[in-house]
């Protein structure tokens, strides 16, 4: 008797129970099926948009996580299981993830906002939050800088992202802007056509746009000429150092002085 009353609760069970299950299971194979489609459509679209590496694992990770949780919630809905206490303890759940930690939060968003826009890509010169380096790696929550002489630096890409950012590397050219003193007995004839002597025979100094040298001030001891010339970015330092040195020795050269400060000595006799 007791064998006949387990079999007919059996049988209710699956006639009752059996429906939904093959429902469910049949929504698993559907909904995963297409939640691959859906993955292979946007990582098609990420790599048409060039996204960052980092970035496109991160988001179809994600992704891939919420399409999971969608699915599971319409299969357990399937079953008839109630679903909204399960959906309300994963909302009170975010909020809480989010609350503590809304800085790492606030870095997430900026990473990705620095990976979709790329206003700086790695090996970019750049200076932000009063630091200067090159690109050496965007990260998801932060970007690390290399310093001329060989130091890292972490930004938080919060405030990377809401900061000044100013990339040197964006554009082809760049322009090194000079002021040489000379003493007041030059002429400035004469001063700028040695000026212009010096940049014309750098190889590195590019002729369009033309370098450009006018008296900049009447100062209170010298004249000051303004030499503004354009190089290719990766020459602008070496163009830099160069000119310094050259119009040194060319000025030298021509008899032209170059003020300095002089400190004279009275004595008074008694």
């Amino acid at each position: 008797m007791d064998i006949q009353i387990l079999i007919d609760k059996a049988y209710e069970v699956i006639v009752n129970f059996g429906p939904k299950l093959i429902a469910a299971i049949f929504i698993w194979i559907i909904g995963s099926w297409l939640v691959k489609k859906a993955l292979k459509a946007i990582t098609k679209l990420m790599d048409k948009r060039a996204y960052e590496v980092s970035l496109k694992k991160f988001l179809l990770n994600l992704i891939g996580w919420i399409f999971k949780i969608v699915l599971i919630l319409v299969i357990l809905g399937t079953l008839g299981i109630e679903t909204t206490s399960f959906a309300a303890v994963l909302a009170a759940a975010g909020l809480a993830i989010g609350l503590a930690l809304q800085g790492s939060l606030g870095n997430f968003a900026g990473g990705v906002l620095l990976m979709i826009f790329k206003p700086i890509k790695v090996g970019d010169f750049i200076e932000a939050q009063g630091e200067s380096g090159t690109v050496k790696e965007i990260e998801i929550f932060t970007t690390k800088l290399t310093t001329p002489d060989n130091k890292e630096i972490i930004i938080p890409n919060g405030s990377l992202s809401n900061g000044n950012i100013t990339n040197y590397s964006t554009e082809p050219l760049r322009r090194v802007d000079f002021v040489f003193g000379v003493g007041y007995d030059s002429g400035i004839k004469e001063t700028k056509d040695v000026l212009f002597s010096v940049v014309n025979a750098h190889e590195k100094i590019l002729q369009d746009p033309a370098p450009a040298i006018h008296l900049k001030e009447l100062a209170d001891s010298s004249l000051n000429f303004f030499v503004r010339v354009w190089v290719h970015k990766e020459d602008y330092w070496a163009v830099n150092f160069d000119v310094i040195e050259q119009t040194k020795e060319a000025l030298d050269a021509a008899g032209i002085e170059i003020p300095y400060p002089h400190q004279v000595e009275i004595q008074k006799q008694e």
